[in-house]
């Protein structure tokens, strides 16, 4: 694969399913060189076997849903200048109906039981503020008074004047006859007809609400947010019941102690919450696996073992339990929980289940794997990893080239096994090496390299080098005790876990050239490349990207606020040296590798003054270094940029491997 070859990569959202059991619905996204966007429609894929076919031609129609009886499809859909959209079409096909059009768009949506409303949530602007008023640019709108930790995040910029409401909208009949509008007559201009239905706002304490959830019966929804006294200096979230008719109550209150990522009704009316502890002082967020809970007659009972099993949503209630994904050693497992907290492995071996969606008998997932950046399959007991494939939407990338990794497993240097992967060029095209080879790191820390098809390893290896890249403690998918290994010892043993891997690969296999080696990698993988490149002079090159180089300036300038250097590294006013010990830019005069620090102007999660600081003082200690810096990205550049800046990015790491790192002597 070649970065070229980027509009080639298709990714699938959560399926919906229809009622009946006959097929399912997703949204197939890709980038789009030409239009320097992501684009994409929905496809209908039956279950049968038949042939998945494309049923909307938006610019980018995203996050489709069936309503309960299955007689209408909505989603969302956002133009090339415009905010995402809900819209609603009749699952038998025709033309979508426009349901809102709110200013800054829609985030999520539900059905009601009896597919008569839709709620959803959507960001509701200050007066004066983001467009809501005509001529008032952003240059133009008032000062912003600041009295909370938390006020900007990566990617959106400052939000505490704009928060994430809910709203309920009636759905419109597909088969009315089409608004048009008045034109003016004699007495004067016309009225202008509404377009949409009007909404109706449900919530109105001004912070961010996140997931929603309609009860059974479809007279409330369950609504995620931090309401509770003293919100602002814990990581704790509420789920607050909300009647439609207006009356409130708290569900899910701050003594769980939980931040809560997913909310789902079981068909008993019984609340089921996806939620990580924070320990007693609600701030301790390092390495904690979300755990399945459900709340019934107003206790929170806790179903699955947070330091085994590491689960994500979305959940799925049936008949038979829970259905949600877990996180096992790189990959990512279906799996059913349930009403006592027993476990059932639905999937298995080499791939990363990434959504799901049941109805009657039928199970229907999103997925990846080596082979794949994301297809539909149905859950099958008799296929391999239990799962028959429906789609093979990676199949022109597949014909491009791409390679698979090889699993491997070293002992490190205490004894810690360390589990990871090796990827080597194609023989044919680059013969049998030995290649240069690149140690590749992870960002998070407590996030995991998996076994799916990988463009950051595909573009690397496609131009000649070996890569190795693991999960060294700190990551996930292991344990909580692998990830929390490091809090307050960011580089030691994950230090020790990446070097010994590298090195264990280079002894594994004659076609590794451990006399030619470089290190890269982002946010976290920055860290521990900075880290490592201060205090091991093997290396011919390093890649710093997006990277968390100084704690004590990220604190207070980072959207995640204040807690995260705090709880891995430790407070720099109470044990500065501490800090110190960790952290790349005390140590960044030791450095002698060359480096490219790589970092975009708009990152508010790894800000780029931690670039620009650390830049500088390699640079001041004669370090042969270059600083690149993105125009409009942040901190997602590499996963989510804008196509052509992340084709541009490739182009500049592969200059740079070329010049000091060449595949050829």
């Amino acid at each position: 694969m070649r970065h070229t070859d980027l509009p080639l990569i298709r990714t699938v959202s959560t399926p919906t399913l229809h009622p009946s059991g006959d097929r399912a619905v997703v949204a197939v996204t890709r980038p789009d060189l030409d239009a320097d966007a992501y684009v994409g429609q929905l496809w209908t894929v039956p279950l049968d076997g038949g042939r998945p076919r494309r049923t909307t031609r938006g610019f980018r129609d995203t996050t489709p849903r069936f309503s309960p009886d299955g007689t209408l499809l909505a989603f969302l859909r956002a133009t090339p200048d415009g905010a995402p959209q809900l819209y609603v079409v009749d699952a038998a096909g025709g033309e979508p109906v426009q349901v809102t059009d709110r200013l800054l768009g829609v985030g999520d949506f539900r059905w009601s039981p009896d597919g008569a409303r839709i709620a959803f949530t959507s960001r509701e602007p200050e007066a004066g503020r983001y467009g809501s008023v005509e001529g008032v640019g952003a240059a133009a709108e008032p000062p912003r008074r600041i009295t909370t930790w938390r006020y900007t995040q990566n990617g959106l910029g400052y939000h505490r004047d704009r928060p994430r409401h809910v709203f309920v909208v009636d759905v419109p009949d597909v088969t009315a006859e089409p608004v048009v509008q008045p034109v003016a007559g004699p007495g004067g201009p016309a009225e202008p007809r509404p377009a949409v239905p009007q909404a109706r706002q449900l919530t109105t304490v001004p912070v961010d609400h996140g997931e929603i959830a309609f009860t059974p019966d479809g007279a409330a929804l369950a609504v995620v947010a931090a309401v509770h006294p003293g919100a602002e200096d814990d990581l704790r979230d509420d789920v607050l019941l909300l009647r439609l008719d207006g009356d409130a109550s708290v569900a899910v209150g701050p003594e769980a102690d939980l931040t809560v990522e997913a909310v789902a009704f079981g068909a008993g009316g019984e609340l089921y919450v996806l939620g990580s502890g924070v320990g007693p002082d609600g701030r301790d967020f390092v390495a904690r696996n979300a755990a399945l809970h459900v709340v019934e007659d107003g206790r929170v009972r806790r179903l699955t073992d947070p330091e085994e099993l590491e689960l994500f949503g979305p959940l799925v209630p049936t008949e038979q339990g829970v259905l949600a994904v877990a996180g096992v050693r790189g990959t990512q497992q279906l799996v059913r929980v349930a009403g006592d907290g027993a476990v059932t492995h639905l999937t298995s071996g080499d791939v990363l289940v990434e959504g799901a969606a049941a109805a009657g008998d039928a199970v229907v997932v999103a997925y990846a794997d080596p082979g794949t950046y994301g297809d539909v399959a149905v859950l099958d007991a008799g296929a391999e990893c239990g799962l028959r494939p429906l789609t093979d939407l990676s199949a022109p990338l597949r014909e491009a080239g791409v390679v698979t990794p090889v699993e491997l497993e070293v002992t490190g240097r205490d004894g810690y096994p360390v589990h990871g992967w090796v990827a080597v060029p194609d023989a044919a095209e680059h013969g049998e090496g030995p290649h240069p080879t690149l140690l590749m790191i992870h960002g998070g820390p407590y996030a995991a390299y998996g076994v799916g098809l990988f463009d950051e390893t595909q573009v690397l290896v496609d131009a000649g080098y070996a890569v190795v890249y693991c999960n060294p403690r700190g990551s996930a998918t292991y344990g909580q005790a692998h990830g929390r290994t490091i809090r307050q010892a960011m580089g030691t043993v994950d230090m020790h876990d990446v070097l010994d891997f590298l090195d264990g690969a280079v002894s594994a296999d004659p076609r590794l050239d451990g006399s030619r080696v470089g290190i890269l990698g982002g946010s976290y993988g920055g860290y521990l490349t900075a880290w490592t490149i201060a205090h091991e002079h093997r290396f011919a090159g390093a890649v710093v990207e997006r990277g968390f180089l100084d704690p004590e300036a990220f604190f207070g300038t980072s959207d995640i606020g204040w807690y995260f250097g705090l709880e891995y590294v430790g407070d720099h006013a109470a044990a500065a040296a501490a800090v110190a010990a960790q952290s790349p830019q005390a140590v960044a005069h030791q450095v002698r590798t060359p480096t490219l620090v790589l970092h975009s102007d708009q990152d508010l999660r790894c800000p780029l003054s931690q670039a620009e600081r650390y830049y500088a003082t390699l640079k001041r200690h004669g370090v042969d270094t270059e600083l690149v810096v993105f125009p409009g990205e942040d901190h997602e550049l590499s996963r989510s940029g804008r196509p052509r800046h992340r084709a541009q990015r490739f182009e500049i790491l592969l200059d740079w491997w070329d010049r000091k790192l060449p595949v050829t002597r």
